[in-house]
């Protein structure tokens, strides 16, 4: 299995950390993260247009690039860096991983080539009861003529206030089935969820009566669904991965320039040992990422595994790294305009998302026989 990073891959990451210099810094955060939609409509084209990052992963016959998951957490590793505001995670990760994963080659046809040259916003809703496994989904789909009847609410949908698209999980008569709504479907109510982390926007959904087409066969989307969350999961893990490594950097560069007791903080050995602990936490998800990207890519068979233990690593490691750099920072670090809060709060929203690492490792320990 390679786990070396390409000269194309690294080229992608310069390309992708210069324009999220330009177009995500931190006033422009702060900016985006207090709208109401929490993305910039002129970025998001410039995204699909000029980079090509929607359709990174989709196949070249549905308008995209046919890359990786290799490649794609090159990118999220990056819009972690920047805490990037964009609905790219629920379109990306989520709704278009779900249906290619779901291998209905009419619904791809019809939606991913949206997804691809950034026309559609798109999510996936399956969460309820606040629960993030699958055997807690209780909505239900009937059928309505040639169609589908949806009933219940979803919590916790990442850009579901402003998908175009929504790929809702429901059970019929047969077990688990995806359905493809549309965002303004009549009898769909979409309400903003309050959140600790402002960059990254939820909803809650609730469906009265809302048609919906069935994505793939009916009473077989539990494998789809798998699917999609692992690698949502490699993906978070890479977005955790890049907003550590911005807390350990802001956090080395703080040590060096504030003295005290006319030495730089940075000589102390206290500070020493806090920086080098957090240097291993971020080398050690870096690891996991690299890892668990090219067994979704080469060993599919292997990616739950790999998938649990990223999440769970990459969740701890940077919630301590971004605690860290505030503890470093002193004063400065608790003040709001001061970034390091930023980070903090993204690490621990992070954290929680898709299940807390004591989830996953449980579900590591199962898949491993312990």
């Amino acid at each position: 299995m390679r786990l070396v990073v390409t000269e194309e891959q690294e080229e992608l990451r310069g390309a992708l950390r210069r324009f999220f210099a330009d177009k995500s810094p931190g006033a422009e955060v702060r900016r985006l993260m207090e709208s109401t939609t929490g993305y910039d409509p002129a970025v998001w084209v410039q995204m699909a247009e000029q980079l090509g990052l929607q359709g990174l992963a989709i196949p070249e016959e549905h308008g995209g690039s046919g890359f990786g998951v290799r490649e794609l957490v090159i990118v999220l590793e990056e819009m972690g860096r920047a805490l990037v505001c964009a609905p790219y995670f629920s379109t990306v990760v989520l709704a278009a991983t779900a249906l290619q994963a779901s291998g209905d080659e009419s619904a791809q046809r019809d939606l991913l080539p949206g997804i691809a040259d950034g026309a559609t916003i798109a999510t996936l809703a399956w969460t309820e009861n606040d629960r993030w496994d699958l055997e807690s989904i209780t909505m239900t789909a009937r059928r309505s003529g040639d169609g589908w009847i949806l009933d219940g609410t979803k919590t916790y949908v990442l850009d579901g206030h402003i998908a175009g698209l929504v790929l809702v999980a429901a059970r019929t008569p047969l077990g688990l089935s995806l359905f493809a709504v549309d965002g303004d479907a009549p009898g769909l109510s979409r309400t903003p969820l309050p959140v600790l982390d402002q960059t990254r926007k939820l909803a809650r959904l609730d469906f009265a009566a809302v048609p919906a087409r069935l994505a793939g066969t009916e009473g077989g989307a539990e494998a789809v669904l798998a699917r999609t969350l692992d690698i949502a999961a490699v993906g978070l893990a890479a977005e955790q991965l890049g907003g550590a490594q911005v807390s350990l950097d802001m956090t080395v560069e703080y040590a060096k320039v504030r003295h005290q007791f006319g030495r730089p903080i940075g000589s102390f050995q206290a500070i020493k040992h806090r920086c080098a602990d957090m240097f291993v936490q971020v080398e050690s998800a870096r690891s996991a990422v690299l890892q668990a990207a090219a067994t979704a890519d080469e060993d599919p068979g292997e990616l739950p595994v790999a998938a649990a233990l990223a999440k769970a690593f990459c969740s701890d490691a940077y919630f301590h790294t971004a605690g860290e750099s505030i503890q470093i920072h002193g004063g400065i670090g608790f003040t709001w305009e001061h970034d390091a809060h930023l980070y903090f709060k993204r690490a621990k929203s992070s954290q929680e998302l898709f299940g807390p690492p004591a989830h996953h490792r449980s579900r590591l320990a199962d898949l491993v026989g312990l």
